[in-house]
C-alpha cells in the first residue's frame, strides 16, 4: 500500500495547500491511504465541520486532532455523526467522539487510525501507550487492519521516540504532530514501522510555527497580553511523510519525506516518480 500523512493544517495557506495539491497527489503516487491533522486548520484553532468536510472531500481518508480539538465549539457535536474525524483516543471517558477507526479506503483496503496525545508538557490524559495498545489488540494489523497509522500528537521527542520502538512491527507507521516543524529522522525501524518526529505543518513557513511573526516575536520581547493569534497568509507549504508497505504483512518497506511548497527545501518519494 502507499500511505501519505500530512502535518497539521495552519489555516487557509494550509487549507489551500492540501485542496490544491492533493488531488494530483492522489492520481499521480496512486495513494491507498491519506491521513492529515487538522487540529489547526480552522484560523489557526482547531476545526469546524465545513473545513473537515473540505479536507475530505480534496482526498483525505481520515483527520487527526490534538489538544486544540475543542478549541471550535461546534466539534463537540458534529464530531460524533463524522467517523473520520478523530480526537485523541486518551482523552477520557465519556468524551465525545472517537480516538481510532478501522477506516474503508477508496481502494478497498482496511487501515486503522489511531490519534493519540502525549503528557509530557501536555494536559495530564490518560497513558497513551496504555490506550493505543488497546486498539491494537482490539484491531490487530495483517488480521483486521491492512495498515496501521499511529499519530502521536506531542512536544517531547523522546515521549514520540518511545512510541515509535514500544509499537515497531504493530504498526506501519508511527508519525509525529504539533511542533510543526519537520524533522530528519524519518525511517524504518527494525521491527518494520515506519517513523517521525513530527511531520511538520501545512501552512506558510514564513512565520512563527504558522502564526503571523509579528505578534509572536512581540510577546516573547514585551512579555504582554496582545492581540489575537493569527495564521500568517503567504503561500503554504504541504508537508509530511510517504510510506510504502508489503501488502502482506502492513509493515514498511520504503519511507519518503514529503516537502512541497516555498520556503523549504522540496522533497517527495522519488520512488514513486
Amino acid at each position: 500500500m502507499r500511505l501519505l500523512f500530512l502535518g497539521d493544517i495552519v489555516g487557509r495557506p494550509g487549507r489551500n495547500a492540501v485542496t490544491e495539491r492533493l488531488p494530483g497527489l492522489r492520481d499521480r503516487w496512486q495513494l491507498d491511504c491519506v491521513v492529515i491533522n487538522g487540529e489547526n486548520s480552522a484560523g489557526g484553532f482547531g476545526i469546524n465541520e465545513a473545513i473537515c468536510d473540505e479536507i475530505l472531500a480534496a482526498g483525505a481518508d481520515a483527520i487527526t486532532l490534538g489538544n486544540h480539538s475543542w478549541d471550535q465549539r461546534e466539534t463537540l457535536v458534529f464530531i460524533e455523526r463524522q467517523p473520520r474525524l478523530l480526537r485523541p483516543v486518551n482523552y477520557p471517558q465519556g468524551t465525545p467522539g472517537r480516538g481510532a477507526n478501522l477506516i474503508d479506503t477508496r481502494s478497498g483496503h482496511r487501515v486503522l487510525v489511531v490519534n493519540v496525545m502525549g503528557r509530557l508538557y501536555m494536559d495530564p490524559l490518560d497513558d497513551p501507550f496504555a490506550a493505543v495498545e488497546r486498539e491494537l489488540e482490539t484491531c490487530p494489523m495483517g488480521q483486521v487492519a491492512d495498515a496501521v497509522i499511529i499519530d502521536v500528537h506531542a512536544e517531547a521527542t523522546s515521549e514520540k521516540e518511545a512510541m515509535g520502538h514500544y509499537f515497531d512491527g504493530r504498526a506501519s507507521l508511527v508519525v509525529g504532530t504539533h511542533t510543526h516543524v519537520p524533522t530528519a529522522d524519518h525511517r524504518v525501524l527494525s521491527g518494520g514501522t515506519a517513523y517521525m518526529s513530527d511531520a511538520g505543518m501545512c501552512g506558510d513557513y514564513d512565520s512563527v510555527l504558522g502564526m503571523q511573526k509579528e505578534e509572536s516575536i512581540r510577546r516573547f520581547i514585551q512579555k504582554t497580553p496582545g492581540a489575537r493569534m493569527e495564521p500568517a497568509l503567504g503561500e503554504g507549504t504541504l508537508s509530511g511523510i510517504a510510506v510504502e508497505t508489503d501488502d502482506r504483512t502492513g509493515l514498511a518497506k520504503r519511507v519518503a519525506a514529503v516537502r512541497l511548497g516555498p520556503n523549504l527545501e522540496e522533497t517527495w518519494p522519488r520512488f514513486w516518480d
